[in-house]
């Protein structure tokens, strides 16, 4: 069983939390220092976002970290090379974030292989087409152990939402709103709604919810509605000052209770 399965077979009442951060931000040897911050504070998994000229889906906090960081010299070969040390300092699981465009780029197999040997436990790739994946990559995730984490907003239809969850061998990303990364969680009718008909389909895979979350009064609420819920923003904005390391214990221990 792999990390992520580990994780949520055996979560019991448990409120997961994962943090989202962009690697080589603030500073381009940040990436393990951050990742290992994080398990001590208390997270429970990790998303590190490889950065890309181009991050449609992300708001203004994270495009300005993906800038800085390519301005750092932060490329998925840099990342990888920091990430032979992964698995000495850091034992929850961890996966990838990113744009299609950079793992084309450097490959599929490539790409799949390089995270595998570097104990990476899945990717998240939202701008990679579902019948893409399933007909010419699949193999390859499969191949190397990864899971595909495939993304789910309040339009997404229950019909592609099963098909979803017949490919998924993670967890499913249950986007809180169809806007960019950075706004704050809407609680509201809607929103509970969208929630709830998901819980009702009894789907195969654990759910999270990212999109929104930067507080205890929003994790709770998400994790009132699915296993686990993704911060991303909200930290990343505390990686901007001077003196983060201090922060971040502070931060887990505020959001978890």
């Amino acid at each position: 069983m792999n990390r992520i399965k580990n994780l949520f077979a055996n979560k019991g009442d448990k409120r997961i939390l994962s943090i989202y951060f962009t690697a080589g931000y603030p500073a381009i040897d940040s990436t393990l220092h951050i990742a290992e911050a994080l398990e001590k504070a208390g997270a429970d998994f990790l998303e590190i976002g490889f950065p890309y000229s181009d991050p449609v889906a992300d708001g203004p906090v994270i495009q300005h970290s993906s800038e800085v960081a390519l301005r750092n010299g932060m490329t998925l070969d840099v990342l990888f090379d920091q990430l032979k040390d992964l698995r000495k300092r850091v034992n929850i699981p961890v996966l990838l974030m990113g744009y299609v465009n950079p793992v084309l780029q450097y490959g599929v197999e490539n790409f799949c292989k390089a995270c595998a040997e570097v104990g990476v436990d899945g990717v998240i790739v939202p701008d990679l087409p579902m019948y893409e994946y399933e007909a010419q990559y699949r193999s390859v995730f499969d191949k190397h152990g990864l899971s595909n984490i495939f993304l789910v907003t309040p339009q997404t239809s229950d019909e592609r939402i099963r098909k979803i969850d017949s490919l998924s061998t993670g967890f499913i990303y249950l986007l809180s709103s169809s806007a960019t990364t950075g706004k704050n969680l809407a609680v509201s009718e809607n929103t509970a709604g969208y929630f709830s008909r998901i819980a009702a389909m009894g789907l195969e895979n654990p759910t999270v919810i990212g999109f929104g979350i930067s507080d205890r009064h929003t994790f709770v609420h998400a994790t009132d509605h699915a296993d686990g819920a993704i911060v991303g923003s909200a930290f990343v904005k505390l990686l901007g000052d001077t003196d983060y390391s201090s922060k971040i214990s502070p931060f887990i221990q505020q959001l978890k209770g």
